[in-house]
């Protein structure tokens, strides 16, 4: 198996997780954004009686004392005497890169005190949602590729069942990276993560040879002309909802 191929794979695992992350955010912005859109309705259609600082003639020291006027704004007053709030500071790109990989931790990583079921009741769910979708696809393509080079239903079954040993290996190699903390959500582990797509490089050409014991030359040719790749195949349709649960961060605790 080409190096391509296998790093394809790789990166076919890795945007699982990273979609699961972004289905979760994109879910919180949206409310977010409706919580901000009802705010703004509600002061578009209060009456400007209603705002004290709508008041012409205010002289700052009557502003500044106006109960429940925020602490520290000092001389933060525009021109008709209403508080201005300081800007938000400008997040660093340290910073940035801090705050997701915390929330990559709190969405993947297990919760203070989580057992292994609550985390598989928690996580594995969403997982199974955002892998739903690129799952239909590839076997969509899967079949209609097979269709084109004339695979027997003979074939597939014995594809079958030789994807399902690749999985076993998949899951058992995933989750001794995931115990070993090549594989962790709690940081940035990228030689750790280069180690494991290596490993899992060996798996999938494993699983290449495996299918070139079932189909033909010109059957395979026939494929692989065609665009489509077996192990970006394997690397969405495995059954990543088995993965065991991650240990508890460092320095936490857990069951």
């Amino acid at each position: 198996m080409s190096r391509r191929v296998w790093i394809a794979a790789s990166i076919a695992l890795i945007a699982s997780i990273a979609a699961a992350y972004l289905y979760v955010d994109n879910r919180r912005l949206r409310r977010e954004a409706a919580r901000l859109e009802r705010e703004r309705a509600a002061l578009a259609s209060a009456p400007r009686g209603d705002d004290p600082w709508a008041a012409a003639g205010s002289d700052d020291d009557d502003v500044r004392g106006m109960p429940g006027l925020p602490s520290g704004l000092g001389g933060a007053i525009d021109s008709v005497g209403r508080p201005v709030l300081p800007e938000d500071k400008k997040e660093t790109r340290f910073e940035r890169r801090a705050r997701r990989q915390a929330e990559v931790a709190g969405l993947l990583g297990r919760l203070e005190g989580e057992t292994d079921e609550e985390y598989r009741a928690r996580v594995m769910p969403l997982v199974g949602t955002v892998l739903a979708r690129p799952r239909d696809s590839y076997a969509d393509m899967r079949k209609q590729v097979e269709d084109e080079a004339g695979v027997t239903e003979e074939q597939r079954a014995k594809l079958d069942a030789a994807f399902g040993e690749v999985y076993d290996e998949l899951l058992a190699f995933t989750d001794g990276a995931i115990t070993d903390g090549q594989l962790t959500p709690y940081e940035l582990n990228y030689a750790g993560m280069l180690e494991y797509g290596g490993g899992l490089g060996a798996i999938l050409s494993g699983a290449e040879g495996r299918i070139g014991e079932i189909l033909s030359p010109q059957q395979l040719d026939q494929i692989g002309s065609s665009g489509f790749q077996w192990a970006e195949y394997l690397g969405v349709s495995a059954p990543w909802e088995q993965l065991n649960p991650p240990p508890p961060p460092p320095g936490g605790s857990g069951s």
